[in-house]
């Protein structure tokens, strides 16, 4: 089955983390055996895995944060400083391209030749794993803190800048993210009418309850969240609640659920509990959780987030790479989810989401 995942932080490892993507995970890791830091040699993603699983399309991010609270190679100082970082993180995209690795998508005739190939590749080559077509990558920015001001979108928007989420961890330029009470700032609204002029599709994901409504108020297009779960499974914040999942339910958007263990288990705190209880049939409940509040199957997708700042030590004990989200095929077919369904939820979804957001 082709899977999309919508949510992967693959330049950051590349470049803040100094992974190299075009080897193997099993190399990567013997590579980090001694590097000290949380989920060094525990990696789950890499090209080589991708193409194993069949990831042939992915929602690849631009992260650089500038919240007045600098983490090193993360949260930076300055807004400029956060723009030269996240046009070099673009910059990495753009040289895998060159070299035939992926292919950027960004428009609706791009999208359908990509599909178009891939799934006459798959249906040649069911046993194969390695000389695939070029992987595809769409472009997002999980917070909007290296857009200098709202007017500096469209410059984004023409460089391949397709999603857009304005907020994630703390106090954002644009937006309040998780684990704050704020809504969005003097910046927000204009960002938000500049996203709806230019038909980026905006991802909710990381905003701040207050923020979540009032950008429900200021922007009209259709959302998704690209890496969320469900505040009634996990009672959290960072997680979408019925009510917050419906509002995205009614703007035909998609959620796409995540494999990060503390948005999958109650109670996880960081760096104390293990993986030990966590598989990847409970991120399942979240999907069903979802289709069942919904009342189909047209609303949920994919969304791991497995490159996120940790590793196996995090993830579903039952999940070695990323290839094992093939797995999800049966765990799903065993809850009852026919073919179709189960094709919806792996790439059916986020294809039709890329359709809407791109018709204009």
């Amino acid at each position: 089955m082709l899977i999309i995942d919508a949510h992967l932080d693959l330049s950051m490892n590349a470049l803040q983390w100094n992974r190299d993507l075009l080897l193997s995970v099993y190399t990567i890791r013997t590579q980090e055996q001694m590097v000290l830091g949380k989920g060094r040699a525990l990696g789950t993603v890499a090209f080589p895995e991708m193409r194993r699983g069949r990831i042939f399309l992915s929602v690849a991010t631009l992260i650089a944060r500038s919240t007045g609270r600098p983490v090193p190679y993360f949260d930076f100082p300055s807004p400029t400083q956060s723009y030269g970082m996240a046009r070099g993180q673009l910059a990495y995209y753009r040289a895998l391209e060159q070299e035939g690795h992926v292919r950027i998508i960004s428009d609706v005739a791009a999208l359908d030749a990509h599909v178009a190939e891939w799934t006459a590749w798959d249906a040649a080559h069911p046993e194969e794993t390695e000389e695939t077509p070029p992987l595809g990558f769409v472009i997002s920015m999980e917070g909007a803190d290296p857009i200098l001001h709202p007017e500096q979108l469209a410059e984004w928007w023409d460089v391949g800048l397709r999603l857009l989420g304005p907020t994630h961890y703390g106090p954002g330029r644009y937006a309040g993210g998780t684990a704050t009470e704020l809504g969005l700032t003097k910046l927000g609204p204009p960002l938000l009418r500049e996203m709806d002029r230019l038909g980026i599709a905006l991802d909710l994901t990381h905003m701040s309850d207050q923020a979540f409504w009032e950008a429900l108020e200021h922007y009209t297009g259709i959302v998704l969240a690209s890496h969320n779960n469900c505040r009634a499974l996990v009672p959290h914040q960072r997680q979408f609640s019925d009510e917050q999942l419906k509002a995205i339910f009614a703007r035909d958007g998609v959620i796409g659920a995540v494999f990060d263990t503390w948005m999958i288990q109650p109670g996880w705190v960081v760096g104390q509990t293990t993986n030990e209880k966590v598989t990847m049939a409970n991120v399942v409940d979240h999907i069903d959780h979802v289709c069942q509040l919904a009342g189909n199957t047209r609303h949920i997708a994919i969304g791991t987030d497995l490159d996120g700042g940790y590793g196996r030590e995090q993830s579903p004990r039952d999940l070695d790479t990323i290839a094992d989200l093939q797995k999800l095929n049966g765990l799903l077919a065993d809850r009852g989810y026919s073919d179709a369904d189960i094709a919806a939820i792996l790439h059916g979804n986020w294809l039709r989401f890329l359709h809407q957001a791109w018709k204009k």
